[in-house]
């Protein structure tokens, strides 16, 4: 704020508010590119996944589904340290507090996720009953591939923030035929970390959030360079049959607005 002048300062009701003026001032400033905003949702993400996950697999067998657990865990320690540079910028301890405060994503509308805590001692004990990714690869008849998302994902996140920390799964997961998926996290939250934790989660509001555009970027980007370096020629062919299936789903615009993204902001610092 101290750069600012008066005049650039707003105050708004909230979060939602202040998102909209964004993106209608985004849609004044690049009015002469186009009359529309394209905003990717959760359904391109978990598609994205999927659809790079089964080319992978068809071209390669059990190497390109290899290939694919090793993009994620790439892919999830690349989230879990931004997630912890932005803690540690704002001179915070990498905790398990800290690492439920600093998450980079929020669904795309109310009730589309379901999830809560199961207890908070003797260590945290989450679940997710209601699962968008899930939704998105039975809309497409495609959960055979987009399942390999759900393997590691959340661990591979977690040791990005921490990489002593570990997230054990203690149920089947969804995509895997169980009812819920749950989570313990290996720590405990005590009663003076719930209270640190909403408060935290006020301060932060929705600055750490990143849209489903950049969250599908790097998915892309990631999977892509593992793919290409762990299966070659093999590797390139599924990321262009992947991309060309996206695009057939849902319509160049959509592959075309990943480009936007600058990797200056999905990688902040050598991963």
């Amino acid at each position: 704020l101290g750069a600012a002048k008066p005049n650039e300062i707003y105050f708004t009701g909230g979060g939602s508010e202040s998102d909209n003026w964004a993106l209608k001032a985004a849609a004044e400033a690049f009015k002469s590119k186009g009359n529309h905003i394209i905003t990717t949702k959760i359904e391109h993400h978990a598609m994205m996944f999927a659809f790079l996950a089964k080319r992978a697999i068809e071209i390669c067998g059990e190497e390109g589904k290899q290939a694919i657990l090793d993009g994620m865990t790439v892919y999830g320690k690349e989230r879990g340290a931004r997630m912890a540079a932005r803690a540690i910028a704002h001179g915070d301890p990498l905790n398990t507090m800290t690492n439920q405060a600093y998450g980079e994503w929020k669904p795309d509308y109310p009730g589309q996720m379901e999830f809560g805590q199961l207890c908070t001692e003797p260590t945290l004990q989450t679940y997710i009953s209601k699962c968008a990714w899930c939704e998105a690869w039975q809309k497409h008849h495609i959960t055979e591939y987009g399942k390999y998302y759900c393997v590691n994902v959340d661990n591979a996140v977690y040791q990005g923030f921490r990489s002593e920390f570990t997230c054990t799964p203690i149920s089947t997961s969804m995509s895997w035929g169980g009812d819920c998926c749950k989570f313990d996290w290996g720590h405990p939250l005590s009663a003076e970390d719930i209270e640190a934790l909403a408060t935290k989660k006020q301060e932060l509001g929705t600055s750490c959030m990143k849209d489903f555009n950049f969250h599908t970027a790097h998915l892309m980007h990631t999977l892509t360079r593992v793919l290409i370096k762990q299966l070659g020629a093999a590797g390139e062919k599924a990321v262009t049959l992947a991309l060309a299936e996206y695009v057939d789903t849902f319509g160049q615009e959509y592959l075309d607005v990943l480009d936007t993204i600058s990797l200056d902001e999905i990688y902040p610092f050598e991963m």
